[in-house]
């Protein structure tokens, strides 16, 4: 998953697409027609043929940061300003190369008035013009939703697309049909609610090797609360890179790693302690540090430890549970990989500073966001499915059911 800063900055990045092609009406907004046409000379003049349309109605509030703009059919538009209604300041636009449509170069601002003017002239070169005054929707009346993974990027065939919304969705049904999600395998791809706020979807088996996912997001002006809206529209690709599924054997205390199939490495590890046990399942690296500070304190296990440099750091689960090196191992203890006395983690043997030609930098520099890490034979629980990007620990059957269309 990505940090909270990153993660808004990516809920900005991904609503700032503007709508390409004819403008069409959304729940938030209206229309504003053109009904000023000029008076031509002679005794019986002729209205323009040309009609103006703003999408976002005069007065209107709840307007579209994404897809408000001007078109106008039987004629071209000659000139269309937009500024910021209380202070005049001017909002830069393009005029498609037909003249058929405008649009701002920019998203717009949320809770911000606006005014657009706009002229066109018929075939005839009669002129009309039309203007509209409007609020775009505020931040109370909307909503967005923080994803992973992110456009252009290549991740691990366990890596799920995940969405995080900012605010309870109770129509779940209208929010997920506006998120599609494919893959160039083919592959059938269906969506799984954690309670309100959070929306996976996953193929059935693991994604496959070398193939493009698409995830197309449609959410302006869909309401999913009462009175709330999405103001997202987006569309994101990202390639799956090859498989690589590790498995832990707490029995063993030992690791394998199979990329493509093929068992690249068996590696010693220490697991849970017998007090601390290591969760069993289906576990994919969210989140990759080189180094990482570490406080049992965040966790609720006191004052157990304190550690601020643990090297090749992976999440594996939101809880805490990572894969890491491990450098402060009790000599008198048995050999690594002979037992496990870690809080819960995965540890692989490391040198402090990470800089050493380890198991656990081996690892961390062949593992990828999205590889899937499994650990069997541990005491300890299977771990729940919202716990991480951990939603393959349910069956198809209960990951379907728990779809809202």
């Amino acid at each position: 998953m990505t940090t909270p800063d990153i993660a808004a900055r990516r809920a900005l990045g991904a609503c700032a697409a503007l709508m390409i092609g004819a403008l069409t009406l959304t729940a938030c907004g209206g229309s504003a027609n053109a009904d000023h046409d000029d008076k031509g000379g002679g005794d019986s003049p002729k209205s323009s043929a040309a009609k103006i349309v703003i999408s976002a109605k005069n007065g209107s509030t709840g307007a579209s940061i994404n897809s408000t703009g001007v078109q106008v059919s039987d004629g071209k538009l000659t000139e269309v300003k937009m500024t910021l209604a209380d202070s005049g300041e001017a909002v830069p636009g393009a005029l498609s190369s037909d003249g058929g449509s405008w649009k701002p170069k920019e998203q717009l601002e949320r809770a911000t008035k606006y005014r657009i003017a706009a002229t066109a002239k018929d075939g005839d070169g009669r002129s009309t013009a039309a203007d509209s005054t409007f609020t775009t929707v505020s931040p109370s009346n909307s909503f967005i939703g923080t994803y992973t993974p992110d456009n252009g990027t290549t991740v691990g065939v366990g890596m799920p697309v995940s969405f995080n919304f900012d605010k309870a969705i109770s129509d779940k049904k209208a929010v997920q049909s506006h998120i599609t999600v494919s893959s160039s395998s083919g592959q059938k791809v269906v969506g799984h609610w954690f309670g309100t706020q959070r929306l996976d979807f996953r193929p059935e088996e693991y994604w496959k090797a070398g193939s493009k996912v698409t995830m197309k997001i449609d959410l302006d002006g869909v309401e999913g609360a009462n009175g709330v809206y999405g103001v997202q529209k987006k569309s994101v690709t990202f390639t799956v890179g090859r498989s690589q599924v590790s498995t832990v054997d707490v029995n063993t205390q030992t690791m394998t790693v199979v990329r493509d199939g093929k068992t690249v490495k068996s590696v010693p590890i220490s697991a849970g302690s017998a007090e601390f046990t290591t969760y069993n399942g289906q576990m994919v690296i969210s989140e990759k540090f080189t180094k990482l500070r570490m406080d049992s304190r965040t966790v609720g296990l006191k004052n157990a430890y304190d550690i601020p440099d643990v090297p090749h750091a992976m999440r594996l689960t939101q809880s805490g549970t990572f894969l890491h090196g491990n450098y402060w191992y009790n000599q008198g203890n048995p050999p690594f990989g002979r037992q496990g006395t870690s809080h819960g983690c995965v540890g692989l043997k490391d040198v402090r500073g990470g800089q050493g030609d380890t198991p656990a930098k081996w690892f961390y520099d062949s593992s990828m966001l999205g590889d899937v890490v499994i650990v069997k034979n541990s005491p300890d629980k299977t771990v729940t499915p919202d716990n991480g990007l951990n939603g393959w620990n349910l069956s198809w059957n209960e990951w379907v059911a728990g779809s809202a269309v």
